[in-house]
């Protein structure tokens, strides 16, 4: 799979390296030294993929990701960086980023997030317009199940729109809090393990923390808990992960 990627890295010596790596799986690689440069470049190339990293003069990493949601592009991100900035890279997933990796790291697993999220991402081509006369008007497709609207209580989720909402709200979800909700929502009262939300986020859970679930989660019950730290539908089942449920059956349940 050949891609159009972005990488953003202010240090020379990483961004050839990186580079050179991606390059060799066939993809065409543009390299900028900083995030007003980032933002231009995306806009322009409209690429299928960014390396994005933290720390960069003009705007950082986080500076970018927060403008590219705020303008509704939804480019897979993979955030690079440093150990010492864990708060950044959390704050990065929040803000809408898919993935990070912390450095130093290996080329050859950047090569294999790159390959997990641009397989995610991609979308088939458009089909070919009927040409002739004899040509009979297309039938208006059936909806797969997958594309089906989730109703778990209030909480509503549509994975053909990507939307999601609460009594009617709506609640706007990054592709990683997405990505779990709708998996959750396809099986209410399911209790999901991190290993097997992490392979709803990438397909790849050695590859990433089951941290990067915790996060999720937590962002997730700031969106759709009334009181996040006394959370009623996305609910911890210690030592094992969540679960989602409707509050309204738990309060019937418990009162019986």
């Amino acid at each position: 799979m050949c891609a159009n990627i972005v990488v953003a890295e202010d240090d020379a010596k990483q961004a050839e390296l990186v580079r050179r790596y991606l390059e060799h799986e066939g993809h065409a690689v543009t390299v900028v030294e900083d995030g007003r440069t980032a933002l231009e470049t995306v806009r322009h190339q409209e690429p299928d993929l960014v390396v994005l990293d933290v720390m960069m003069p003009g705007a950082d990493g986080l500076d970018v990701v927060r403008i590219l949601r705020a303008e509704r592009r939804e480019v897979p991100v993979l955030m690079l960086t440093a150990r010492s900035t864990e708060d950044d890279l959390l704050l990065g997933l929040d803000l809408g980023a898919d993935d990070y990796m912390t450095k130093p790291f290996s080329p050859r697993e950047l090569t294999a997030r790159v390959r997990t999220l641009l397989r995610r991402n991609r979308r088939g081509p458009d089909p070919a317009p009927a040409t002739g006369p004899a040509s009979a008007p297309a039938s208006e497709p059936e909806a797969a199940p997958d594309d089906e609207e989730l109703t778990v209580g209030a909480l509503r989720v549509d994975p053909s729109r990507h939307e999601v909402s609460v009594d009617g709200t709506p609640v706007e979800c990054t592709p990683g809090e997405f990505r779990i909700l709708a998996a959750m929502a396809a099986e209410p009262g399911r209790v999901f393990t991190r290993a097997r939300l992490l392979d709803e986020l990438h397909g790849f859970d050695k590859y990433i923390s089951g941290r990067t679930v915790d996060v999720h989660v937590m962002n997730l019950r700031k969106k759709i808990e009334r009181a996040p730290r006394r959370p009623v539908r996305l609910i911890t089942v210690f030592g094992v992960g969540y679960k989602l449920t409707d509050p309204a059956k738990n309060v019937r349940h418990a009162s019986s």
